[in-house]
């Protein structure tokens, strides 16, 4: 039987969030309804509350997200009512060209749940990422659900977006091993999740890069070995300093833009690897002389989701985070109720650059 629950909408490009009534389907066949404890405010749900991702309001928000199975459909094997389970935006298909290729995390067919969630009025909502975990209760595809033990809602939710990404990037994408040294460009979130994924990984040297001295203390808070303040410093003759006058074997941009990204070009040393992991803007455009791209060789990559397979990931780090080796609670800022008023204001502070993640509890 359907329910009814409360959930954050974004109604329409411009407009304010609002507390609204959401119908909550049973699920059908592959599907999963998941009582949700906690979820992250994550720039992306700002996004799509001004009409940046796509015009297909009302909104749904949310999506980094933990909370136990509450029931499934037919067919579905994967978790059962009681699990405990973060959330990814990833639904592995298991039959494209990248996974029938082993490559599964590079999915090119990933799924939500079939039916709507809406309005009472009956209007269909767009779930954010095909989540929309800020509700009490969400409808997902069951491959959208990863078992992990049970820790605390609020920073294992961390992991179905930010934190996995940065993390991700570092450890999946760029591949950062034992005695390399790593430059990440942009502290916020992501690029915090990405020194500490450095770290994990047995890099030598990790250097933070940004304009804020207060984002640069909390990364070193978060591992960082150096700091570089933009604002102060070429940031590519720093890192180069820092690095025997060669540049990074890795750099990580976690900002997303045309100038960050051509620091980070320049900024690794030669045969070395340019991670992108800050999301650019459909108007952003990058000139960089080829010559220069063919001379100094190595890996110009982007990273989709940390490229995590949440299967084999989520279960790992949140061990890793049991054992004291991931403080997972460093990202969590404050914690809010789940509340329109609430929200604008988590988004401001977001927006202002004063947390790393604001989550809501429920």
């Amino acid at each position: 039987m359907a329910q009814s629950v409360r959930g954050v909408v974004a109604p329409g490009r411009g407009e304010g969030v609002r507390l609204e009534w959401v119908v909550v389907p049973d699920p059908g066949p592959g599907e999963a309804v998941v009582k949700v404890e906690a979820c992250g405010v994550c720039h992306t749900d700002l996004h799509y509350r001004e009409g940046g991702i796509n015009d297909e309001f009302p909104f749904l928000l949310g999506h980094e997200a933990a909370g136990v199975v509450e029931s499934v459909g037919e067919g579905v094997t994967e978790v059962v009512p009681g699990d405990f389970v973060i959330l990814n935006w990833r639904a592995v298909c298991g039959k494209c060209r990248a996974c029938r290729r082993g490559r599964p995390w590079y999915c090119f067919d990933t799924h939500n749940a079939a039916q709507p969630m809406t309005l009472e009025d009956g209007t269909a909502l767009s779930p954010a990422l095909g989540i929309g975990a800020f509700a009490e209760k969400t409808l997902v595809a069951a491959g959208q659900c990863t078992k992990v033990d049970r820790v605390p809602a609020a920073a294992a939710g961390l992991l179905g977006c930010g934190v996995m990404a940065g993390i991700g990037a570092a450890v999946n994408t760029g591949n950062v091993g034992r005695g390399d040294s790593v430059a990440v460009i942009g502290c916020g979130g992501v690029g915090d999740a990405a020194i500490a994924g450095a770290r994990l990984a047995g890099a030598s040297r990790v250097i933070a890069v940004d304009i804020d001295a207060g984002k640069l203390a909390t990364a070193q808070a978060m591992g960082a070995t150096h700091t570089v303040n933009g604002r102060e410093r070429d940031v590519v003759e720093a890192v180069r300093e820092l690095t025997g006058g060669h540049g990074a074997d890795v750099v990580i941009e976690a900002v997303g833009r045309p100038e960050t990204y051509e620091q980070a070009f320049y900024a690794r040393d030669l045969a070395g690897t340019v991670v992108l992991v800050g999301v650019p803007t459909p108007e952003m455009r990058l000139e960089l002389p080829l010559l220069e791209v063919f001379g100094r060789g190595g890996s110009l990559k982007s990273s989709w989701y940390g490229d995590c397979l949440p299967s084999r990931d989520f279960p790992m780090l949140v061990d890793l985070y049991r054992q004291g080796r991931l403080d997972l609670d460093a990202f969590v800022s404050e914690t809010i109720p789940l509340g329109a008023q609430e929200l604008e204001k988590a988004f401001e502070r977001m927006a202002a650059g004063e947390v790393l993640r604001s989550v809501v509890v429920l």
